[in-house]
C-alpha cells in the first residue's frame, strides 16, 4: 500500500493532505525520515507520524462474488429482489463495483474502497473483464468476431475493439474494457448472435474460481494484483497542446 493511503486510512489525514505531511518529513518508515508518498508499506514496516505509531484503522474489504442469475448488483432493490449485497450479508458497507445484468451470472466484486472501485470500473483505464456466452444462430460467423474485434456502432456510439474468441460453434469469449449499459448482449445482438446465457468469467487478473452464490474475501495479494492490472492505476493520455499561431 502507498504511504500516504497508508496514513489516511489510519486516520491521519486526508490523502494529498497525507502527501504533504510526508513530504515535510514528519513521517518515518523503520525508523528513517521517507518523503515519498509512493513508498510501499504494510502493517510490519513501523510506520510513524510525528514519533508515534501509526495502524490503519481498518484494511478495506473486496470480497468476491459468482452472482446467481435474478439476483441485481445493486445495494437496494425497490422491487425487493435479491441483491448481492443482501447475498453476502455483510456487516460492514459494501457496494458493489460495476454491475452485471439480474439476467448476466458470474464473477462481481464487492468493496468498501471507493477508489479501487473507480480505478477498475472508468473505461478510462480499461481494466479487462472476460465474459462467456452461449449464442443463438450457431455456428458463430468470422465475419461476427471481425466485427467485435474492430468495434461495433451501438445506439448510444461506437464500442471500442473486443478481444473476440470462439469456443464452441455456439460459445464465444469477449474481453471488453468499458462497461456500456447491457453492452456484451448488445454487440453479440448486433452481430447477429443474440445472447442465450451470459457469464463473467474473469475481472481483470482475477478468474472466476467459486460455486453458484458462492462468495470469498480477497487476500492482500489480491487485492495488490487489483490495483497493479495494466492500465488500471495509469492516468489517461492528454493530447498535446498546440502551441499559439503567431499573428502575422
Amino acid at each position: 500500500m502507498r504511504l500516504s493511503r497508508y496514513l489516511a486510512h489510519g486516520g491521519i489525514s486526508s490523502r494529498r493532505g497525507a502527501e504533504e505531511l510526508i513530504r515535510d518529513g514528519r513521517v518515518t518508515v523503520a525508523g528513517e525520515v521517507v518523503t515519498d508518498p509512493a513508498r510501499d508499506v504494510d502493517e510490519d514496516s513501523s510506520v510513524r507520524f510525528d514519533g508515534k505509531q501509526v495502524r490503519p484503522v481498518e484494511q478495506p474489504v473486496v470480497i468476491a462474488l459468482n452472482k446467481p442469475k435474478g439476483v441485481v448488483s445493486t445495494a437496494k432493490d425497490t422491487h425487493d429482489r435479491p441483491t448481492v449485497v443482501t447475498l453476502i450479508g455483510a456487516k460492514r458497507r459494501l457496494y458493489p463495483v460495476g454491475r452485471l445484468d439480474a439476467d448476466t451470472t458470474g464473477l462481481i466484486l464487492l468493496t468498501d474502497d471507493g477508489e479501487l472501485a473507480n480505478r477498475l470500473t472508468h473505461p478510462r483505464y480499461g481494466v479487462p473483464k472476460t465474459y462467456r456466452a452461449t449464442v443463438a444462430k450457431a455456428p458463430i460467423k468470422e465475419e461476427a468476431l471481425e466485427r467485435l474485434r474492430t468495434g461495433v456502432e451501438l445506439e448510444d456510439g461506437m464500442t471500442a475493439p473486443a478481444e473476440a474468441k470462439r469456443v464452441a460453434p455456439d460459445k464465444i469469449e469477449l474481453i471488453i474494457r468499458e462497461g456500456k449499459k447491457r453492452q456484451v448482449r448488445r454487440m453479440l445482438e448486433e452481430v447477429g448472435h443474440p445472447v442465450k446465457s451470459l457469464q463473467r468469467v474473469a475481472f481483470g487478473p482475477l478468474k472466476l474460481d467459486l460455486g453458484e452464490g458462492a462468495f470469498r474475501q480477497l487476500t492482500k495479494v489480491e487485492i495488490e494484483r487489483l490495483r497493479s492490472t495494466p492500465g488500471a492505476f495509469q492516468q489517461p493520455k492528454r493530447e498535446a497542446k498546440r502551441p499559439p499561431r503567431k499573428r502575422r
